[in-house]
């Protein structure tokens, strides 16, 4: 089977499409904005086939985090993304046997990330039907669609992620901390709790306000839906009669 793991991202929408998989599988996580399941529910009826959603039975990142005793390891490494995500695919596989094409929405800024999942990934065929686009590009395609893009992306994060994703950096923390105080105040009481950090530099509760530099926005790149838009035909301007005729004239 060609399967789409379909992230509810912008590019994984765009690369799902494309590719017209037979089967599209969102993995859904208790963190996601509320608004992300509008937009799988758009992106269902986009794609005309089901998007199958999964969970973990541990649902959400705290949960998770609190299982294994810490947040991130000295080197970076979490658990969120195994017990959320991965043993999820994981168990879909040992359910569905077979040496699936998997579709995955990296972009042309990605090549090393769609690099690194061929080698990790051998027994399966993979397919990357945007590796070639911009990010701006993706945006804009989808744009062009009528879809409207999960919330995250116009409050000017660069991506999907769960709300309070602990792989942030100092700027994404600052920001979490202004667009949603109840999510930066619960992480902190989950790093003193468990006495693991979600940065390297600082506790959340020792960060300063001013730390960090947070990428604005993603802007659709205007390029391919004006070209899509001036591939319509024109509408035909309505007929004037004799008398507007030669009132424009004299103005």
């Amino acid at each position: 089977m060609i399967v789409s793991w379909f992230s509810a991202g912008v590019s994984s929408a765009v690369a799902t499409k494309l590719a017209n998989p037979d089967r599209i599988i969102y993995i859904h996580i208790d963190d996601q904005h509320p608004d992300t399941l509008r937009f799988v529910k758009d992106c269902e009826a986009w794609f005309g086939k089901p998007v199958e959603i999964l969970q973990s039975p541990y649902k959400c990142v705290e949960n998770a985090c609190r299982l294994r005793g810490y947040i991130r390891q000295a080197k970076g490494v979490t658990r969120c993304t195994e017990y959320l995500k991965k043993q999820v695919r994981k168990k879909w596989e040992y359910e569905n046997p077979g040496r699936h094409t998997y579709v995955w929405g990296y972009d042309g800024t990605e090549c090393h990330r769609a690099d690194n999942i061929q080698m990790a990934m051998p027994n399966f065929n993979h397919i990357f039907p945007i590796l070639d686009r911009t990010k701006a590009e993706v945006h804009g395609l989808l744009d062009a669609a009528g879809i409207r893009r999960p919330a995250m992306y116009d409050l000017g994060y660069q991506n999907n992620n769960c709300v309070g994703c602990v792989k942030g950096g100092m700027g994404y923390w600052n920001k979490i901390r202004v667009d949603f105080p109840e999510v930066f105040s619960a992480r902190v009481r989950l790093e003193r709790d468990l006495n693991s950090r979600c940065l390297k530099e600082c506790f959340l509760d020792e960060l300063d306000p001013q730390r960090g530099r947070h990428e604005g926005p993603i802007v659709p790149d205007c390029g391919i839906f004006c070209e899509i838009q001036e591939a319509r035909p024109a509408p035909e301007p309505p007929a004037k009669t004799e008398e507007e005729g030669l009132r424009l004239l004299a103005l």
